[in-house]
């Protein structure tokens, strides 16, 4: 399987239809940290100056809008959003395909609000025209655990890495005392860590 070091110089972040309606669909993880984790994301690519596709399908139907908050924070990627009029699979739509190699990064970060719609197939597809892809667990989810097992377990055999939010961070920073790591290391204990574990952590010190 084919992997690349993933940096803040050769990585794109691919955010894939975080829609306001569709997220109402994920039941394997609570909402709430997905929400979470996908704006974390948003917040490390701007940080960290990684270039972002956002992508939508069928705004006007029960989808809805992409997460507001995504929005604010990534105006420039929100407003060149591509919008797909119903194209299940990210990567059949031109548009997206072309908004990714615009990026030119040759690996790819993903999260698609439904891991069993619409992250495994993008994911997957660009693994086969030849990008290295780690997709993001914890900002994506299914409705059912079934789907989600069999979604994950279907990129992983196709040579998608799987990974989480906390991992992402630590593998791009690389080192948190540059200016940009202790900016993440704040942004990580401030919002991502449950608080919990920070107070009993803190008290071993």
């Amino acid at each position: 399987m084919k992997y690349f070091d993933f940096t803040q110089e050769n990585s794109a972040m691919l955010l894939i239809d975080h829609q306001v309606g569709t997220m109402k669909l994920i039941k394997n993880l609570p909402l709430t940290e997905v929400e979470k984790n996908t704006l974390t994301l948003a917040k490390v690519a701007k940080v960290l100056k990684i270039p972002v596709v956002l992508t939508s399908s069928q705004e006007d139907r029960f989808q809805g809008k992409l997460m507001t908050t995504l929005a604010e924070l990534l105006p420039e990627a929100y407003e060149v959003r591509v919008k797909r009029a119903g194209i299940v699979n990210a990567w059949d739509d031109e548009n997206f395909v072309k908004a990714v190699k615009n990026t030119n990064r040759t690996n790819l970060i993903m999260a698609g609000i439904t891991t069993d719609v619409c992250l495994v197939f993008p994911a997957i597809s660009a693994v086969r025209e030849g990008y290295s892809v780690q997709a993001v667990m914890d900002a994506s989810g299914s409705p059912f655990h079934l789907s989600e097992d069999l979604a994950r377990q279907r990129m992983h055999d196709a040579g998608v890495v799987l990974t989480a939010t906390i991992t992402m961070i630590a593998e791009l920073v690389k080192d948190w005392s540059r200016t940009e790591g202790v900016e993440l290391q704040e942004l990580l204990f401030s919002e991502v860590l449950p608080p919990k574990l920070i107070e009993s952590t803190s008290t071993l010190y």
